[in-house]
């Protein structure tokens, strides 16, 4: 039998069921971060911890009952698969920022977190157009220099990767199931294609297979892993709708592709944008939003908010010296800390968004979309 060292009681951890990641961080937190220790705590100490009843008690108590660690890691050696967890460094930056983040990640591939990221989502029943702007998305975003994320589903997700692979650029796939399956299994090839220069990436054990909870769980790594989130298309009630109400509450960038009124796949985008997301029509339109990452990638360092800035008026630096230091704010708070009238504000604050100094976030407040 595998020795429990840290490395495999994660593995453990995250494979059990009816134990999910809140649970489990609050688990962690309460031991120190030492996931041997919470095998080895007495009952009373393991209760203490929010969440934690006799069913998770039991879980735990009798984890080898629930999950074969020995088959695992023999899984994992022969897939040329790691498991990455939370403490490492090789754990996605952004992902550790969410609400609920995996506690690992089984990671088959290349780190190629070293770039800014963009993930690329839609309906898989997709049209002719959203697999034209999919594919033309993928490619132009990774010839760009970002590393384009998407959920290895058909349609739109299996678009965005081929265009990126066209250009040998940057993507990865994250999974809605475990590493062991392919899932849907036309995709193998391109599965293979991924992993030679990007990675295909899951937090299920080996063994697990797709289903309505796994996809919204992937969804929200796939938006987690993100600087901003692009809808192609999407029906109202579409899965990816719900990977942009996950970016939004993660603070990223949401937007969307409009498409024809009379389209079902397009009502969901539609929606986006009437709620506040950005209109996307061109590839341009996300490197003008968030093009200021690449730059710091390549110099190294920050930019200083006087990249590539527009002449402003006295108004549009009054309003803009507000955002320093990375603040999200409200119109309410501009008006108070303003003191301008809403007609007043409302022009600055369209005037900046058209010099593409400020962002209306998908929530309907605003930040600076350079660094200040």
């Amino acid at each position: 039998m595998a020795e429990l060292d840290r490395t495999n009681a994660f593995i453990v951890l995250n494979g059990l069921p009816n134990i999910g990641p809140i649970t489990l961080r609050r688990l962690l937190d309460a031991f120190n971060g030492d996931p041997v220790a919470i095998f080895e705590a007495p009952t009373s100490h393991l209760k203490s911890v929010k969440g934690v009843g006799d069913a998770v008690v039991d879980t735990l108590r009798n984890w080898t009952s629930h999950l074969n660690l020995e088959k695992q890691l023999q899984r994992m050696e022969k897939g040329g698969i790691r498991f990455v967890v939370t403490q490492s460094d090789d754990y996605p930056p952004l992902l550790k920022e969410i609400y609920d983040p995996p506690i690992g990640l089984y990671w088959k591939g290349d780190y190629v977190l070293d770039r800014p990221t963009v993930a690329i989502v839609g309906s898989r029943r997709t049209t002719v157009y959203g697999r034209h702007v999919a594919r033309k998305l993928g490619r132009e975003l990774a010839r760009c220099g970002f590393c384009v994320v998407s959920g290895g589903a058909r349609g739109v997700d299996t678009e965005a990767h081929k265009g990126a692979l066209e250009v040998d650029g940057k993507t990865i796939a994250v999974m809605g199931c475990g590493m062991d399956i392919v899932y849907p299994a036309e995709n193998f090839e391109l599965f293979n294609s991924i992993v030679e220069t990007g990675a295909v990436v899951s937090e299920f054990p080996f063994g697990r297979r797709a289903d309505r909870q796994t996809f919204p769980m992937r969804n929200r790594i796939v938006s987690g892993m993100c600087q901003g989130l692009v809808v192609v298309e999407s029906d109202i009630n579409g899965g990816s709708m719900i990977s942009a109400r996950f970016a939004a509450e993660q603070g990223r960038t949401v937007f969307a592709v409009p498409g024809r009124i009379d389209q079902s796949t397009s009502r969901g985008c539609h929606q986006l944008i009437r709620e506040g997301a950005s209109l996307l029509s061109r590839p341009e339109d996300v490197v003008e939003e968030l093009g200021y990452l690449l730059v710091e990638r390549d110099s190294g360092e920050a930019i200083s908010g006087q990249f590539n800035r527009p002449d402003l008026t006295d108004d549009e630096q009054l309003v803009l010296s507000y955002f320093e230091g990375g603040e999200v704010l409200d119109m309410d708070r501009l008006l108070d800390l303003t003191g301008k009238s809403s007609p007043e504000l409302a022009s600055v604050l369209m005037m900046l968004e058209l010099k593409h100094m400020v962002l209306k976030r998908f929530d309907g407040t605003f930040e600076a979309s350079v660094r200040l």
